[in-house]
Parts: structure tokens; C-alpha cells; sequence
């Protein structure tokens, strides 16, 4: 991903893989129903609090940020950028299924962290 530079790509390794968790947070908060009531989706849907998956995605975000600031501060804007937008696709996605499924399941977990880092990669490689 970064030809040349360990740093950046670790960089790249550790957002895309937070920046996946972290999706599967939000989609787990209050509010986000299970499409069935068994399975993952149904174990998992709305066990986080609004409040505490908000306070997770600014957490996550400012860590990429003051890791990519160890590299300089394009890389922690990037770094910053990539967790953000990898999340507007993540929350997309996540509504579409609600609005398609009626709910969350196991699979759409698994959609939304695979969504999530592929975004992240994809940021961070196109802004360097």
C-alpha cells in the first residue's frame, strides 16, 4: 500500500482494522432493530448506547489522527478522513439493509466492517 514506508502502511493496517470495529459499534446502538430474532444481529442489535458509540467514533477518530500526526499532518488529516468517510459508508450501507432486511444480521455485520476497511485503505492509498 505504501511503497517505501513501514510507517504508513501500519498506519494503514491499524485504521482500516479500527475503523471495521468500529462499524460494527454503531451498528450495533440503540435504535438499529434485528431482522430476525435469532442469529447475530439479534444478540448484537441495540446493545450499545447511542451515546457510547458516538463517543467511540470520536475516540477512534482522533487516535487515527494523532497517530497519522507521527508522521505529519497530512497523514493525520488523512488518517482522520479515511475513519470518517469509511464510516459515512458504513452508516449508508447499514441504513440500506434496515430499510431492505427490516434489521441487522450476522451477514450485515460482516458487509459493514469489510465496507468500512476497504474505504479506509482506499482513502489513505489515493491521498498519498
Amino acid at each position: 500500500l505504501y511503497d517505501g514506508s513501514w510507517a504508513r502502511g501500519s498506519l494503514a493496517a491499524v485504521a482500516s482494522a479500527s475503523a471495521a470495529r468500529l462499524a460494527l459499534t454503531l451498528a450495533a446502538r440503540h435504535g438499529v432493530p434485528a431482522a430476525r430474532p435469532e442469529g447475530l444481529g439479534a444478540a448484537v442489535a441495540g446493545v450499545v448506547p447511542a451515546g457510547g458509540a458516538a463517543l467511540a467514533a470520536l475516540a477512534v477518530t482522533a487516535l487515527a489522527a494523532a497517530a497519522g500526526a507521527l508522521l505529519g499532518w497530512s497523514d493525520a488529516l488523512r488518517a482522520a478522513l479515511a475513519v470518517l468517510l469509511a464510516l459515512v459508508a458504513a452508516e449508508a450501507l447499514l441504513r440500506h439493509c434496515v430499510r431492505r432486511f427490516g434489521g441487522v444480521t450476522g451477514d450485515v455485520f460482516g458487509a459493514l466492517a469489510e465496507t468500512a476497511a476497504t474505504v479506509t485503505l482506499v482513502v489513505l492509498a489515493l491521498g498519498h
